[in-house]
């Protein structure tokens, strides 16, 4: 009988362990692909490996920021409606003490990345820089919040442009940039709507109208700039126009109607319609691209 509790006990914990480095998550990490698509070289195995070692060492970065975010929100967390359920250590499924353990576990995994990719290793460094001013100070800043997650987005672009040693467009970087403020604007928003604002300092400096207004002028930005990078420097690509345009619509549609949005990554996983436009989007380009 104890053997059966203590293994149930186990199972619980690793689970929980995992769940803590958000292996959901790490499909933000994809953003790192993007240089891969955009220059041909999809189909060059070299190069190929370089993109996905990046978007791994990326993926142990995330993680590592991640788990530091919630080692520092666990009371936060266990005010929150779901995140009192779901983080591991506001529902203490996990110990502070695991999780500094798996944290000093994934940053010596990933410290190994500079002997491999030096210069993508510096680009990540950039990262966690910026996700610790996140998490220690600037969450709390409105603004200068969303401006932050949205530049890791950035940062993920061009780790991917250092791995291939290709160029990386301006339109490119901006355009991830109104893609990223448009996601982080829907999430504040919806944060606001489901569990207030005094859930989390920064929301305090947010309304409803505001936050429409970001959302919405950062999407229509997403869109001309897509189009402009599009008719600019891949003019083949014309028609996945259509095809970020009903993501976008798709996405606002869901967030109106169904009300999500607090999770972009949950969004591509549970609605059919949005995971099928994404993939829809790589298969079209890459077939634009090649062709």
């Amino acid at each position: 009988m104890k053997s059966l509790v203590a293994n149930e006990h186990f199972k619980v914990h690793f689970i929980g362990l995992i769940r803590l480095v958000r292996p959901k998550q790490w499909i933000k990490n994809a953003f790192v692909l993007a240089p891969l698509v955009f220059s041909g070289q999809f189909f060059v195995q070299s190069q190929l490996k370089n993109a996905f070692i990046a978007m791994l060492l990326f993926c142990l970065a995330s993680s590592v920021t991640y788990i530091l975010n919630d080692l520092q929100d666990i009371e936060s967390d266990r005010c929150h409606p779901k995140k009192s359920k779901s983080r591991p250590l506001a529902s203490g499924v996990v110990s502070k003490t695991s999780a500094v353990l798996l944290l000093l576990f994934l940053s010596a995994a990933l410290a190994l990345g500079w002997f491999v990719m030096p210069q993508v290793f510096m680009v990540i460094i950039s990262y966690l820089i910026l996700n610790l001013a996140y998490t220690f100070v600037l969450k709390h800043k409105p603004v200068l919040d969303i401006f932050t997650i949205s530049l890791g987005f950035v940062l993920r672009v061009y780790a991917g442009g250092v791995a291939l040693d290709v160029p990386v467009s301006s339109w490119m970087f901006i355009t991830t940039l109104c893609l990223a403020l448009f996601l982080a604007s829907v999430k504040r928003r919806q944060e606001l709507i489901n569990i207030g604002s005094d859930s989390r300092k920064t929301l305090e400096g947010y309304s409803l109208p505001l936050m429409d207004f970001y959302s919405q002028v950062s999407s229509i930005a997403t869109l001309i700039f897509y189009s402009m990078y599009v008719m600019s420097v891949r003019a083949e690509l014309a028609l996945t126009i259509p095809i970020v345009i009903f993501g976008i619509y798709r996405y606002w549609f869901l967030v109106d109607r169904t009300g999500v949005g607090e999770s972009p990554t949950d969004v591509l996983f549970e609605d059919q319609q949005m995971a099928i436009t994404v993939l829809l989007w790589v298969i079209v380009s890459c077939w634009l691209i090649w062709n």
